[in-house]
């Protein structure tokens, strides 16, 4: 397949809907696009109905070019990631993977326009990230909940107040930041680095102030971040976990049960926030972000160094620490129902205690005057008759 023939294919899958985030090319499926959390089908011309296997290798082909390293990667590994551009259009982000023999593509559509913590409607806490000096910053989610984003706003804050040398180490560069202040040097896996550990080892030798590490997947990565955080550098990284009390399990985790006691004693000390994030479907059509905010405080270090326990859960102390800028879930879901964005089914469907969440719907609701049950009250009457034996 020609490359023209290729981003003809893809600008037309780019136009079926206003707002793509994702193009699917699987076997035995029509070319589909993501919009809204949702697959939808696109005709776009070809003699199937759905694509063949045939079909699906020739784009993967035109896809990875010549390129020696993808080849040897998805034929050793079943896999492999990197980014396309369009001539005068979008950058997306690309995974061929193997399944059952055949060749499935994902690729991510990337936002050209690096977006403002402003732009984006985000927490005024981000502001506060962006001024922080060192210590260890987490943003955790599913794949394509936007933790990319929100960094990207993030470090663009920083740019724009702070003459400081920033690295980033990405699997692939999504947001290309165009120096304000800050001076931005972005590495890419496969490209510029064959790790993340490898990378993180170099980029402490680079003289940075911050350091963005894509993803955090194996210990040696983390112990190399954690020494990072420690030595006076500010680092941001993700990973792919439910919530902030998770995420300090997920990190432990990683450590055998001989290192967690020092472990425990090192991210208590060097960890400043994590942010968990979700999108869910909003009621007139596309999704709204929600979060998860916790901030290190004393409370928060006693629960890392000792464990959770009876009041102390780190799901307590965030819903109690509203004035450290610390919010849960399903506070951040009460909010938006309030405001009118998701329906009640979403919202209950989304949260993480229903019953927190059902009471809270339930206050929203008396203060606009509805009913808070579903019980039909005037169908309901004494048995005057009914005697106790």
């Amino acid at each position: 397949m020609r490359k023209v023939d290729l981003d003809l294919i893809l600008s037309k899958l780019l136009e079926a809907h206003p707002r793509v985030s994702d193009i699917n090319f699987t076997v035995g499926r029509p070319c589909q696009v993501a919009a809204d959390g949702f697959l939808h089908p696109v005709d776009i011309g070809l003699k199937t109905s759905t694509l063949t296997g045939k079909q699906t290798e020739e784009l993967a082909l035109a896809l990875i070019a010549d390129n020696r390293r993808l080849l040897i990667d998805l034929f050793k590994h079943g896999s492999c990631d990197f980014s396309y551009h369009l001539p005068h259009g979008p950058r997306f982000r690309v995974n061929i993977f193997s399944q059952r023999g055949l060749y499935s593509l994902v690729l991510r559509k990337l936002e050209q326009h690096v977006p403002s913590i402003e732009d984006m409607n985000l927490p005024e806490c981000f502001k506060l990230m962006a001024r922080e000096k060192n210590g260890i910053i987490f943003f955790t989610g599913a794949t394509g909940s936007g933790k990319t984003t929100s960094l990207a706003a993030i470090l663009h804050e920083i740019n724009k107040i702070e003459a400081v040398h920033v690295i980033t180490l990405e699997d692939p560069i999504e947001y290309v930041h165009e120096p304000i202040k800050a001076t931005f040097n972005q590495r890419e896996l496969g490209k510029d680095f064959d790790t993340f550990a490898n990378g993180l080892r170099a980029a402490l030798r680079q003289a940075p102030h911050v350091i963005l590490v894509g993803e955090i997947r194996d210990r040696e990565t983390m112990e190399i971040a954690l020494n990072a955080a420690e030595t006076g550098h500010l680092v941001f990284t993700t990973l792919h976990t439910v919530n902030a009390g998770h995420t300090i399990n997920r990190i432990l985790g990683m450590f055998s049960i001989d290192e967690e006691r020092q472990i425990r004693y090192r991210l208590a000390d060097a960890l400043k926030w994590v942010v968990s994030q979700r999108l869910l479907p909003k009621i007139e059509g596309g999704r709204v972000a929600i979060f998860e905010i916790m901030q290190n405080n004393i409370r928060i270090k006693d629960s890392i160094i000792n464990g959770e326990s009876e009041g102390k859960t780190f799901y307590e102390i965030i819903e109690a620490g509203q004035a450290y800028h610390m919010q849960t879930f399903d506070q951040n879901i009460i909010e938006i129902f309030k405001q009118g964005l998701i329906t009640e089914d979403t919202a209950l469907a989304y949260c993480t205690s229903r019953s927190r969440v059902r009471r809270g719907i339930d206050a929203v609701k008396s203060l606009k005057g509805e009913e808070t049950s579903d019980i039909d009250v005037e169908g309901l009457s004494i048995d005057l008759d009914y005697k106790v034996k």
